[in-house]
């Protein structure tokens, strides 16, 4: 039983293999299934069996994951218009199905001794580097050698416009890395934070019947934390698209 315990606060982040071959198959042949691989298959499958679950196709009257779904459709469709503009059918799918993985992966992660595939670097900054090199293609694809325009403001004088098109260009590189760390760096933090206080609230439990009783007031409030990171996985999902859609409607008008 030892060996189902998280020690460390962080260990619940670590990526670790769970099955793995070997075979002396062109030269050295591996094939291992991580943690992560595991739960992103757990994150596929959930969201194709809500989807499945909530088809209205058959039914005359609609279930509530199928209001559901209309419900997140309408507001992903309302979000994704207004900050792209009229060509946002083409990028609805691509932001529909970003926003399931974030949010459904977030949402297992608050599950205890899960694991949150969000939180992994690896994951994060893929898809934020993967989403950059995408919005730069698409930005190269539509406005050519005019895209460079976009790291020299409107009105800048002749003498400013080195410094302004590097100040510029660190601003968009960063782009590659600030969208992964927020989403990483929230998730981490408050999956640690939760972490140590049910360590500490587990050893107060355990001891005297006067500390367990004194320890219910800030069990509460550890109830009150687990629902902020319940809300915080939902934001984070949301405001990981929002800012996809504002660097396409970068990529796509130049602003």
């Amino acid at each position: 039983m030892s060996s189902l315990i998280i020690f460390s606060p962080l260990s619940q982040f670590e990526i670790a293999n769970l099955i793995g071959l070997n075979a002396p198959l062109l030269g050295h042949f591996n094939l291992s299934i991580t943690n992560l691989a595991l739960y992103t298959c757990f994150i596929l499958f959930i969201i194709l069996g809500f989807h499945l679950y909530g088809n209205n196709d058959s039914k005359l009257i609609p279930n509530n994951w199928s209001i559901s779904l209309e419900s997140i459709y309408a507001s992903l469709n309302s979000m994704v218009r207004d900050q792209i503009g009229s060509k946002s059918e083409i990028y609805l799918p691509f932001i529909y199905s970003l926003f399931f993985f974030i949010l459904i992966g977030n949402l297992i992660s608050n599950i205890p001794y899960s694991f949150a595939v969000t939180a992994s670097g690896v994951v994060s900054l893929g898809l934020s580097l993967t989403i950059f090199i995408g919005v730069t293609i698409l930005a190269f694809s539509i406005h050519g050698i005019k895209f460079f325009s976009f790291f020299i403001p409107v009105g800048t004088p002749l003498a400013l416009v080195p410094l302004l098109v590097l100040i510029e260009l660190v601003s968009y590189l960063a782009r590659s890395v600030s969208l992964g760390v927020r989403l990483f760096a929230n998730i981490v933090a408050g999956h640690t934070l939760l972490k140590i206080l049910s360590t500490y609230l587990y050893k107060l439990f355990s001891g005297s019947l006067i500390v367990a009783v004194l320890t219910f007031i800030p069990f509460l409030i550890f109830l009150a934390l687990i629902g902020l990171e319940i809300a915080v996985s939902l934001i984070q999902a949301f405001v990981f698209t929002l800012l996809v859609c504002s660097y396409l409607k970068d990529a796509i008008d130049l602003h």
